[in-house]
C-alpha cells in the first residue's frame, strides 16, 4: 500500500478551501473529506450547477453519494477515470492516498480550463509540443545501419557450449 503524505495532503487541503474563498479548518484529512460536503462544493466552484443536491447531513448512504456525485462531476470536468477514487477509499478510509493523487489530477486538470482563475496546485502541465520535419529530413536516417537489429560486428556465440555455460575467453 501507497505511504500517505501528509505534506501532499495539507497542500491539497489548503488548495481546496483557497479556491472555496474559505479557511481550512481544523482536523483530519480524511475526516474533513470524508462526508463529500466539501468536495462537492470545490465541484460547484469549479463548474457551477455541476453538483445539483449536496446532503449536508444524512445517513452514511445520503453522505456516500456526495462523494459519487463529486467524483461524476469532476469525471465530466476532465478527470482521467484512472486517475478518480472508489468511494470506499474516502468514506471507509481504505485508499487515501488514492484520494490524495485524485485532487491532485484535479488541480492539474484546472489549468486546461482558461475560465479557472484560481489558485494552482501541482506541477503545472505541459503544452503540446508538435514538431514538423521535412520529407529530406525524414528519409536522412534510411541508409544508417540500425546497430538493434542484430548487427554484432562479428561477434558469435561459438565457442559458448550451450545453455548455463559460462564463455572461456
Amino acid at each position: 500500500m501507497v505511504q500517505r503524505n501528509k505534506e501532499q495532503e495539507k497542500e491539497v487541503l489548503e488548495w481546496i478551501y483557497a479556491v472555496l474563498g474559505e479557511k481550512a479548518p481544523a482536523g483530519n484529512y480524511e475526516d474533513i473529506l470524508r462526508d463529500g460536503i466539501v468536495l462537492c462544493k470545490l465541484a460547484n466552484k469549479l463548474t457551477p450547477g455541476s453538483v445539483k443536491k449536496i446532503q449536508e447531513r444524512g445517513t452514511n448512504f445520503q453522505l456516500m453519494e456526495n462523494v459519487q456525485r463529486f467524483q461524476a462531476a469532476i469525471k465530466k470536468y476532465g478527470v482521467p477515470e484512472e486517475e478518480i477514487f472508489q468511494t470506499a477509499d474516502l468514506f471507509e478510509r481504505r485508499n487515501i492516498p488514492q484520494v490524495t493523487l485524485c485532487l491532485y489530477a484535479l488541480g492539474r486538470i484546472t489549468q486546461k480550463h482558461p475560465e479557472f482563475t484560481g489558485p494552482a496546485l501541482g506541477p503545472k502541465m505541459s503544452d503540446k509540443n508538435e514538431r514538423t520535419f521535412t520529407e529530406a529530413q525524414l528519409r536522412a536516417h534510411e541508409g544508417e545501419l540500425n546497430l538493434q537489429m542484430g548487427y554484432n560486428k562479428g561477434a558469435s556465440q561459438a565457442g559458448h557450449g550451450g545453455m548455463g555455460n559460462t564463455r572461456h575467453m
